[in-house]
Formats: C-alpha cells, sequence, structure tokens
C-alpha cells in the first residue's frame, strides 16, 4: 500500500507529467500553424507579383489594389509568423524543464549545471560535502536561469544563515514560491529564452562604474545653452528687421557643419548604450514577473520592495532608456537630421540626456540584478520543496546548542536505498563518537548530517522526520589530500584543518565541527594520543560536533565526560561466511571488524594472533 511520501512523490510527477502532455498539444497546434502561415505568405507573395506583372499596362489604382491585397497581408504575417516562432521556442523550453524535473524525481540530475567552478578544497566545508561538482548538492538544488541566481545560489551554499530570524525569513520565502508552480516556471523560460552571456554581470559593472564624458564637460555645455540660443537670438533679430535672414542661416550651417564631429561619438553611445539595454531588458521580464505577482510573505514583499528606485520599477526606468535611445534614431532620417542639428544640436542634447538618465539609475542597475538572482536562487530551493513534499522544514531555535534530528536521510540517495538514522546533540558541549567498521556507513552518516544542517541553514526543507537545531558556523574535516605543489604533507595538511577550527574556536566562533578519522597521516600510537588530547580541547573551548574513527579506544572518553559524549556505531555482522550491513546507527562502541574478514575473502593470507596480542582496532 503506498505511504503518504509516494503519494505526495507521485503528485510532483503527475504535474510534471501534465504539463509536458499540455506543452505537446500546443507545440504541434503552433507548428501546424506556422506550416499554414508560410504557405499563405508564399501564395501572397507570388500573387503579388504575378499580379503587378499582369497588371503593369493598368490603372494605377488596380495596381494599387492588387499590393494591398497582396503584399500588405504577406508582411502582416512576417510579423504573426515571427510571433509564433517565439512561441515555439518558448514551448520547446517548457517541455525541456519539465522533461528534465521528470529526470530529476527519478534521481537523473545531470542535464542542471553542476556548478564545479565553485569547487574550492580549502572551504570550511563545500568540498568534503560534495556541494559542488557531478552529483552534487548543487546540482540537484541548482534550477537557475540567469548567471546573477546561480552564484547567488553558491553564495548562500558556501556561507549559509547563522541567526535564527533570517532563516526563518528564508523558509517563508521558500514556502511561498513553493506554492507557486505556474510563477517558477514562467520565471525560469523567460530567463532561459533571453538567456544572458556569463559576462553579463562583469560587462554591466564596468558599464556602470565608466565615466560620463559629456554631462558635465564645459563645452557640452556651452554647445547645448549656446547653439538653440543663438539661433533664436538671430530669428528675432531678423523677424524684426534689425539683421538679415542671411546670418541665421549662416549660423545654422557652422551649427550642421560643427554637429558632425559628435556623429562618431553618437554613434558609439548609442552601441554601447544599446547593447546594455538589450541585455538589461532580459532582466527586465524577469522583474516584472516578480512584481506582478501578489506574495504571501513578508520575505518576498521585501525583496520586491528593494527593486523600486525614487517610486520607480526598473521596467519603468529601463523603458525610458529604451526611449531615449529611440530618440537617438531620428539622426537617421537626412532631412530631419538638418533640422535639429542646425537648430539645437539634437545629437549632444540626446547624449546627454542618455548619460543623465545612467547618472541616476546606474547605481541602482547592480541592485536590481543581484534582486533578480535572490528570486532565482530562492526558485530552485522553491522547486526543490516542490519536489521532495515529503520533506520538513527544521525548528530553528536560539539555545546553543542543539541538533535533534529523526529519521534523518541523505537527499541525494534514492528513497529505496537510503537508511534514516536519528542524530541528538542536546546541548554545549556535545560530542558524538561514531565508531564501526569498513563500509558500515559512517562516513555516509557525516554527509548526511552535513548536508542537512547546511540545507537547513540556507532555509530549505531536510531529508528528516523532523529536525530542530540551534544555527551554528558548520566546519568539516571529511577530506583532506596533500599538495605536490606546496611541499606538503597529508598529516600536515590535516593538521593545518585542525588548528583553523582551533582557531576559530578560540576567537568565539560557535561551530558545529564534523570530523571523519582524525590524523589519519601518522603512526597508531601518535593518532591515539593526539585524537585524545584534541577532543579534550574540544570540551574545553565548549565545542559541539560529531567524530567518526575506527579507534575503539576512544569511546574511552564517554567514562570522562559522561554527560557531554556519547558513544554510537555502524556495526558489520558477519552470518553464514557472508558480511551484511545494516546501516542503521546503533548505541556503544563497534564490536566488529571486517578488514580481516574481506582479506581473507580475497584469497589474502591472514595470520591469527593469539586473543591477547590483538589490537582493538
Amino acid at each position: 500500500m503506498p505511504t503518504n511520501e509516494n503519494i505526495l512523490g507521485i503528485m510532483s510527477e503527475a504535474y510534471y507529467t501534465q504539463r509536458l502532455l499540455d506543452t505537446g498539444l500546443e507545440a504541434g497546434v503552433v507548428k501546424r500553424r506556422i506550416l499554414r502561415i508560410s504557405m499563405l505568405r508564399v501564395i501572397l507573395f507570388v500573387a503579388g507579383v504575378v499580379g503587378i506583372f499582369w497588371l503593369h499596362s493598368a490603372e494605377s489604382w488596380k495596381i494599387w489594389l492588387c499590393i494591398c491585397c497582396t503584399f500588405l497581408p504577406f508582411f502582416i504575417l512576417v510579423k504573426v509568423h515571427n510571433r509564433l516562432f517565439y512561441r515555439k521556442k518558448w514551448l520547446e523550453i517548457q517541455a525541456e524543464v519539465n522533461r528534465n524535473e521528470l529526470s530529476a524525481l527519478k534521481g537523473d540530475c545531470s542535464c542542471f549545471d553542476d556548478g564545479k567552478e565553485f569547487v574550492c578544497p580549502d572551504h570550511l566545508y563545500s568540498f568534503d560535502l560534495d556541494l559542488f561538482g557531478r552529483r552534487s548538492l548543487f546540482q540537484a538544488l541548482n534550477r537557475t536561469c540567469t548567471g546573477f541566481g546561480k552564484r547567488r545560489l553558491a553564495d548562500w551554499m558556501q556561507a549559509h544563515l547563522k541567526k535564527k530570524a533570517d532563516i526563518e525569513e528564508r523558509q517563508g520565502m521558500v514556502k511561498d514560491l513553493c506554492a507557486r508552480t505556474g510563477f517558477r516556471e514562467q520565471f525560469r523560460i523567460t530567463g532561459l529564452v533571453g538567456q544572458g552571456n556569463p559576462d553579463d554581470e562583469e560587462n554591466i559593472r564596468n558599464w556602470i562604474q565608466s565615466p560620463c564624458r559629456y554631462t558635465n564637460a564645459l563645452w557640452v555645455k556651452i554647445c547645448i545653452w549656446g547653439v538653440p540660443s543663438v539661433n533664436s537670438v538671430l530669428l528675432v533679430l531678423s523677424l524684426l528687421d534689425f539683421i538679415s535672414f542671411q546670418w541665421l542661416a549662416l549660423a545654422f550651417m557652422c551649427f550642421l557643419i560643427l554637429s558632425f564631429g559628435v556623429i562618431k561619438r553618437a554613434t558609439h553611445i548609442q552601441e554601447d548604450y544599446g547593447k546594455q539595454l538589450k541585455t538589461l531588458d532580459g532582466y527586465a521580464r524577469l522583474i516584472a514577473l516578480a512584481q506582478k505577482e501578489v506574495w504571501a510573505s513578508e520575505g518576498m514583499n521585501k525583496l520586491v520592495g528593494r527593486l523600486n528606485v525614487q517610486g520607480k520599477s526598473p521596467v519603468a526606468a529601463l523603458l525610458q532608456l529604451s526611449k531615449e535611445l529611440d530618440r537617438l534614431d531620428l539622426r537617421n532620417n537626412q532631412l530631419l537630421y538638418v533640422i535639429l542639428e542646425g537648430s539645437v544640436f539634437f545629437q549632444l542634447q540626446q547624449i546627454v540626456r542618455i548619460e543623465r538618465w545612467k547618472e541616476r539609475y546606474g547605481k541602482h542597475v547592480m541592485e536590481w540584478l543581484d534582486a533578480v538572482g535572490e528570486f532565482d536562487a530562492l526558485c530552485s530551493l522553491g522547486t526543490f520543496a516542490y519536489n521532495h513534499p515529503n520533506y520538513v522544514y527544521p525548528s530553528v531555535t536560539d539555545t546553543p546548542f542543539c541538533f535533534l534530528a529523526t529519521e534523518m536521510g541523505h537527499p541525494l540517495m534514492p528513497e529505496s536505498q537510503c537508511v534514516r538514522n536519528d542524530v541528538t546533540i542536546p546541548s554545549r558541549p556535545y560530542f558524538l563518537i561514531v565508531t564501526g567498521a569498513n563500509m558500515a556507513g559512517k562516513s555516509t552518516y557525516l554527509r548526511t548530517i552535513g548536508v542537512n544542517y547546511l540545507l537547513a541553514c540556507i532555509g530549505a526543507p531536510v531529508c528528516c522526520a523532523s529536525l530542530s537545531l540551534c544555527p551554528n558556523q558548520l566546519v568539516t574535516s571529511l577530506r583532506t589530500s596533500d599538495s605536490l605543489s606546496d611541499n606538503e604533507s597529508y598529516f600536515f595538511a590535516e593538521l593545518k584543518r585542525l588548528k583553523r577550527i582551533i582557531d576559530l574556536l578560540e576567537g568565539g566562533d560557535n561551530l558545529f565541527i564534523i570530523l571523519d578519522e582524525i590524523l589519519k597521516g601518522t603512526n597508531s600510537t601518535d593518532k591515539q594520543k593526539g585524537s585524545f588530547d584534541l577532543i579534550r580541547q574540544f570540551m574545553r573551548l565548549k565545542a559541539n560536533g560529531i567524530i567518526a574513527t575506527h579507534d575503539l579506544l576512544l569511546g574511552q572518553l564517554a567514562g570522562q565526560f559522561p554527560d557531554c559524549i556519547r558513544n554510537y556505531c555502524f556495526e558489520a555482522d558477519i552470518s553464514d561466511d557472508e558480511l551484511t550491513f545494516s546501516y542503521k546507527l546503533r548505541e556503544g562502541v563497534a564490536q566488529n571488524m571486517n578488514a580481516c574478514f574481506l582479506m581473507k575473502k580475497m584469497g589474502i593470507t591472514v595470520t591469527e594472533d593469539e586473543p591477547e596480542k590483538q589490537n582493538p582496532r
């Protein structure tokens, strides 16, 4: 009998399947319309050419009637044809979006950007938790359609929230977006249809920071005010017969000739601003979608409020820039060019108006685009929440420290393979020491905790039945590598990592620490002594965390700190000469190890030592 979780998952799958079906039906209709219009255009064009040839010697009104009945509908159909092609492209992307979501529900997220450029081995936790790269958490979350959104999502994952109010506000925003499947789909498709260049941010920032060369230049001010003033004075004097109209004509011609020196600069301004406007227009469509929606959460309304500047929305501001650039196109008409340049120096006037726009709104453009990026990243979290309706939003507390999870699983593991476990860290300081055999599940357990902790601290739902936590800075040491280029050994690299953790604790930071097999790069005696001392230092510094280890003797620390350390284990069970794993967390220290058993199974000779000489490891 299907569980509630399965039913909720089927509902999400059914939605995407239905959307894909509806999109396919509409796409078929659009393609047929395109075909019919294409054929009609050919017929009209041929009929027009034949008609003109046939009527070339007839009365002119008959020729014009033929043109109106053939070529005029032909050009109208060109516009209709272009709109249908845009709709066809939209529907193709819409179908791809829904197909990708269906693949994601089946565990295949390979169609999404994996954010491999954000991989950083020196980061506090991202490298250890496989946040970026192939089959990463970022790839599972990422549904961004802009470079700004992609970077914002990566930033959130690399610098999670640490305040209760901030996390709860983000949760409200994610819940609001989770319920708006239509908006999220439309936002993503709009961004993909008008997909910008990866260098958009750098190009726009450079454009904004570039100086306005004409607005405050003295010679520009003289020309702008002087040319129309001189023409006006000469016109009045000529009308009053104080001077001849020839003087007005002479001045007019001089100003017209001088304007030729501005043509190249005006063209450069028009091309530069026109290029930026075309880029910004795609983002303006996303802003318009966000402003059109009526939001329920306070956080979303605050985010939309950031888009307005001096009572004007970015869409209206960009429309104003578009109009200013369109006016500059008047110079392409030769007659208007002569009249406007000779009388008021129009090109220069328009250049100044355009640069004044940048002075007024340029400083806000990056704020607009940052807001678009935040919307984009939030849509990714909203889609993640929608695709996992059985996940829960954690309860966030200010009480240091608390991490209480029931039935926690790894969000990237298939539901059929995911074994869920509990986590109990009720106070500060407090550590869990997890022992167990190879392949029993220790490392997966640590990564499961780290990934869910991170999801909770960025405002997303988590793969748990319930979770209550206090947000502290997450720090891990699960995967350390040596560095040949820095002449750095594996052991020294790990020591640097641990020293960094100690420095943060001594600096007053509250940390949630996750360590896997500490001091792996040294001998057993040093490792054991160093591990004991390190954990004692963590206790003195009021730290919290989890340590997985093969060293069973570390379990003795629970006797020294009975209220602050608990032992748990993952056992390997041997039955009928076969090794099995339950991957379920048990209390106590591990009793069974599997290294010798596996060596024997693979044909490697293992000498049985006397019991008193056996190493507990």
